[in-house]
């Protein structure tokens, strides 16, 4: 051994040449979260993030929520409900927002806005064609982290709350049309559907994603003969797969839609843009020549709407009448069945909260799941939105890097 090795051996000793174990990551350790529920300003707005048994698995998982005294009766939970499951109730918006996590479900507003403070994580829904570029910047000012739910994926790359959402709304979009088509004032006084030695209702649909999907099982299962009409050969294909039953289907020709609609009792617009703005497809004059007390429940109103006649109403003003045919035009179907509606919301968001505590922090997390970081819209002033900087021409930053810096 040379003169250096022996040095080296009488500096750091025999144990420098043993093997040594190998130095793993240090997990995050469970944080508590405390988790705040405002009550919804939006009289439209009736759903409510986390249900009372939700509340419960939180807290007994160490957790703390907060919540805005009534912030659960238009989903028809009661104070009492979520005192019971762990809940604390505070009379004040402003003491909500004292927290961790906030959980909405409409996008906030200025005075909401104004409430927040830095770090702070915000999670509601989005809806950019109904915001400005002054939204966005001042969410940036607050320096908080906001998620919305329309963009959140799984690691199959789906949209679950979209999903969850639009089951609901396919369902609910066919009830509603029902309700109505038996109207005397609206409707035509007839039941939507099939019977013995009754002409079956004819239900058309345009679109063949997941709301179009849950209208025609409902509308088949109620009797009634289904068309649905896309521009996509493959969806169409793929929404026949999923169903037990034959339906019709056709592309998205003027004439045979025309002819379709001439002799439909319901129109459903189900066609969903990834853009955000939906195209018209069905034009005032191919409105005109429907059937009269016919209904249209155009889902699509909150991307624009697929008919020329459509305007967006509201649950306390739903429908309106254009060349005697019924428009339901409510860009928030889900909230008419609120507690429904928030149990599907719930079942996923509560999953995702516990997963955050057992990450140590929101940070840790959206290095572990990437799709779900998808959902991150601002990330501590940073707006890390690709689609939203190019629409409002603010400036982006990459998440990946933002968090990486941190650890």
């Amino acid at each position: 051994m040379t003169e250096e090795g022996k040095a080296f051996l009488k500096f750091t000793g025999d144990k420098a040449l043993m093997p040594r174990e190998e130095t793993l990551e240090r997990k995050p350790q469970h944080k508590k979260v405390v988790i705040g529920i405002p009550l919804e300003k939006d009289e439209n707005e009736r759903r409510i993030a986390i249900v009372p048994n939700a509340v419960n698995l939180l807290v007994k998982n160490g957790h703390q929520v907060i919540m805005e005294q009534s912030a659960g009766k238009a989903a028809h939970f009661t104070n009492e409900m979520y005192a019971e499951a762990g809940a604390q109730i505070v009379q004040t918006a402003a003491e909500v927002w004292q927290s961790d996590v906030v959980m909405k479900i409409a996008a906030p507003d200025t005075d909401e806005i104004e409430l927040m403070h830095k770090n702070q994580t915000v999670f509601s829904a989005l809806m950019t064609q109904n915001k400005s570029k002054i939204f966005f910047k001042r969410l940036m000012d607050k320096k908080v982290l906001a998620i919305a739910y329309e963009l959140i994926k799984d690691k199959t790359g789906a949209f679950p709350l979209v999903r969850s959402m639009s089951e609901i709304i396919g369902n609910a979009s066919i009830m509603v049309a029902a309700e109505y088509l038996s109207s005397q004032k609206y409707g035509k006084g007839v039941m939507l559907g099939g019977f013995p030695g009754i002409r079956p209702s004819e239900v058309v649909i345009i679109g063949s994603g997941t709301v179009a999907e849950y209208a025609a099982r409902t509308a088949y299962g109620m009797g009634a003969q289904v068309r649905v009409f896309d521009d996509s050969v493959y969806k169409m294909r793929d929404l026949q797969d999923k169903l037990e039953f034959r339906i019709s289907t056709s592309v998205l020709q003027p004439f045979l839609l025309l002819k379709a609609l001439k002799e439909a009792d319901v129109a459903i617009a189900a066609k969903h843009s990834s853009t955000g703005h939906t195209a018209c497809i069905i034009s005032s004059e191919m409105v005109s020549q429907m059937k009269r007390g016919a209904v249209i429940v155009d889902v699509s109103i909150d991307q624009g709407g697929c008919f020329e006649t459509s305007r967006p109403t509201s649950h306390q003003h739903p429908v309106f009448q254009e060349y005697g045919v019924t428009h339901y035009c409510v860009p928030n179907i889900a909230s008419r069945v609120p507690h429904t509606a928030s149990y599907s919301l719930s079942n996923h968001l509560t999953g995702l909260l516990l997963k955050i505590g057992e990450a140590g922090d929101i940070n840790h997390y959206i290095l572990r799941d990437r799709p779900f970081s998808k959902g991150v819209y601002i990330y501590n002033g940073a707006l890390t939105n690709k689609n939203i900087s190019d629409t409002f021409g603010l400036p982006f930053r990459d998440l990946d890097l933002l968090v990486s810096v941190l650890y």
